[in-house]
């Protein structure tokens, strides 16, 4: 920051900018308050200087500036008060060492290295001036003579240090007070608001200074005439005293601090890499250990963990900015063997944590799978068949999980055994020795994972067919006003609205609901006009609810040789309590489908690929009416002469005229028939049946 000439012979420095270096230095608007714990530090490492041997004569203030002239702003603390004024500054006030001659040097010189023995890289006064675009400084120190002294200037970023001044104090204490001041828009926003979130923030990332050996200086957060001490504050954070452990890592020395932390104080279990006694990143631990996803138990009582991690390899490779390492996450050359990674580094931690937290973990673990089985119990049991092919610390969830976060998270590890299931296929069909014991014993594990596969597979299926009629059955009662869901509704359940056999998934179809043998049809039509189906040239515009043509699928492939279609089947959907059929095709359901019916015979019918269909007239047909027997139904289907069922909820009869089986089928019949046939494989599968 100091420029000059030189004279010749001198060594001739090269000349920085302070401006570029600014550009040039990284503070992330998540890191907001950087510079503050900046400044903080530097508060700490000064009174350690001045009170080595008593931590109770130290003082810290940090106190919080606002703009007492601006509108007031809505606080994110609702402990705090429900208004809050904006955030201009922060004052922070120590009875340190001060700025005696060689701190002022280091402070006029980028990238110093006057206090690397405390890890300092000469870079947060450099984050000051990224937030804050005016920075004062007023310091006592005693000078070389042993006279009290008195040292202020100003920091900018378009002056660097201006109005320099040192003068002859009467004070009788060292000590010094750094303002920052004018928070600028960039990075306020994204700060804390209120007081006990800015303390909280300090105390995470000076929490070091508070477990470390001797403990840490007096340090209070000012805010108005609100005050919070930091020691009463870790005091309330903390839950036990701190454990330490010490790993070797490829030669490398590295500590780590375990904490227990009341729950209430921290969101997630966090591994904290630090250097030189600060935190540079807090790494979220959920799920890294089996177990560890959030708050744990000690007996009666509820933590967080949370562990720092420190080490001179980590001192020696921080960033400038100390906002990360320069390590590689994995090492991938035979040069960096030496040197530990940050996976290998985060291994060895991760380690070390589940050995401290073992017994919490047990617990933990046990409450986790508890929660796996009671999911998969009640409403996920296609994945019974392959939980035990699932590696048990996989299983040891989140007991708080959701059923969509925990539904995904099986649905992956079921995929990864597929995929495994693959590999190890290809291995046991490679094998050359088949007699040998081994390879039966591989070959059985492997048929046994392909059974369980297959069972999940159908399990699934069964499932599925639950959750539909369970649908069906909200959706045919009357909702809250008396009224009762539209066609559509129920036409989804059985086949979703415009589309074709084409365009939906086999498994989207329902038609099973009607009767098991829809389920095999080969094409499928929704709510498309007749004369837009690829299997007919007819024009007519009326358009079937369903419309279903079964071909014979054998005979598809065998080309020269006929194509009989074997049979037609129209299904026809009215509302839940429709009482409105009367004669006419816009009201009666029975003629509507007999007249679906009787166009796709005349319609000079072709197949997908264009061939005719010879004899399309005497194919037989099928019509199903779905609707609720009221009493206007109930003549339509005297008059079509159609016989009771047994349960009298629905009707049945063969119309010789048109060559079609006829059934109305009401909304109940259709739910009762359904879940009876299928009630065998929800009762293996411990469903209940309505």
């Amino acid at each position: 920051m100091r420029t000059g000439f030189a004279r010749e012979g001198d060594l001739v420095p090269i000349n920085a900018s302070l401006t570029g270096r600014l550009r040039n230095t990284s503070l992330p608007k998540s890191r907001a308050l950087m510079p503050l714990f900046e400044a903080v530090v530097n508060a700490i490492q000064a009174v350690d200087e001045a009170h080595t041997a008593d931590m109770d004569a130290t003082h810290i203030e940090i106190r919080i500036v606002r703009d007492q002239q601006m509108p007031m702003q809505f606080g994110e603390d609702p402990q705090a008060s429900a208004y809050v004024l904006p955030i201009t500054g922060f004052t922070v006030i120590d009875n340190g060492e001060g700025f005696h001659d060689a701190n002022m040097e280091s402070f006029e010189t980028l990238d110093s290295e006057y206090r690397t023995a405390y890890g300092c890289r000469g870079i947060g006064r450099l984050l000051w001036l990224k937030a804050f675009q005016r920075v004062e400084v007023i310091s006592r120190y005693i000078g070389p003579e042993g006279s009290m002294k008195e040292r202020e200037f100003v920091f900018t970023a378009a002056s660097g240090v201006s109005q320099h001044h040192v003068q002859a104090s009467h004070a009788t204490g060292t000590g010094t007070e750094v303002r920052l001041l004018s928070f600028g828009e960039t990075y306020r926003p994204y700060a804390p608001k209120n007081t006990l979130p800015i303390a909280k923030s300090i105390l995470e990332h000076c929490l070091w200074y508070f477990v470390r050996p001797g403990g840490a200086p007096n340090i209070s957060v000012i805010d108005d005439s609100e005050r919070l001490d930091l020691r009463r504050v870790f005091a309330d954070y903390m839950l036990t005293s701190a454990e330490t452990d010490h790993v070797i890592i490829k030669h490398h020395s590295f500590d780590l601090t375990h904490l227990r932390l009341k729950a209430a104080s921290k969101p997630t279990p966090q591994l904290n890499w630090c250097a030189a006694n600060r935190v540079v990143i807090p790494e979220n631990l959920s799920g890294r250990v089996p177990g560890l996803h959030g708050k744990l138990r000690d007996g009666d009582e509820e933590f967080m963990y949370a562990c720092f991690l420190q080490s001179q390899f980590l001192d020696d490779s921080v960033r400038p900015e100390r906002t990360g390492f320069d390590i590689p996450e994995v090492n991938e050359g035979a040069f960096d063997e030496d040197d530990p990674s940050m996976s290998d580094i985060r291994d060895a931690a991760l380690v070390s944590a589940a050995q401290y937290l073992r017994s919490s973990l047990a617990k933990a673990q046990e409450a986790g799978r508890a929660r796996v089985e009671n999911f998969v119990d009640n409403k996920a049991p296609r994945y019974r068949p392959i939980l035990r092919h699932i590696d048990q610390e996989k299983l040891s969830v989140d007991p708080a999980i959701g059923d969509r976060e925990l539904e995904l998270q099986l649905h992956r590890y079921f995929n990864e055994l597929e995929v495994e299931l693959l590999a190890e296929g290809q291995r046991v069909l490679a094998s050359e020795n088949i007699a040998d014991q081994a390879y039966s014993q591989k070959l059985q594990e492997y048929l046994e994972k392909v059974d369980d596969i297959k069972k999940s597979d159908l399990v699934a299926y069964v499932f599925h067919r639950k959750v539909i009629l369970d649908l069906l059955m909200k959706a045919i009662e009357v909702d809250s006003d008396g009224k009762y869901v539209k066609e559509d509704v129920i036409h989804s359940l059985i086949m979703p609205m415009r589309a074709t056999s084409d365009d939906v998934a086999y498994a989207a179809s329902n038609l099973w609901l009607i009767d098991e043998r829809l389920a095999f049809h080969n094409y499928l039509a929704s709510d498309k006009t007749i004369s837009s189906m690829p299997i007919t040239e007819s024009t007519s515009p009326l358009e079937p609810d369903l419309l279903a043509l079964k071909v014979n699928v054998p005979l598809l492939v065998s080309e020269g040789e006929s194509l009989p279609l074997a049979s037609i089947v129209v299904v026809e959907i009215k509302r839940p309590g429709r009482n409105d059929a009367k004669s006419g095709r816009d009201k009666d359901p029975l003629d509507q489908a007999l007249t679906y019916l009787e166009r796709v015979r005349q319609g000079q019918v072709k197949t997908a690929k264009g061939r005719l269909i010879p004899k399309s007239d005497r194919i037989p047909g099928f019509c199903y009416i779905i609707s609720d027997l009221t009493k206007t139904v109930l003549e339509r289907c005297k008059l079509y002469d159609l016989q009771p069922t047994d349960d009298n909820l629905g009707f049945f009869g063969y119309n010789d005229n048109f060559k079609a089986y006829i059934e109305v089928i009401s909304f109940d019949r259709l739910l009762k028939a359904a879940s009876q046939r299928n009630r065998a494989f929800f009762d293996r599968l411990g469903l209940p049946v309505h």
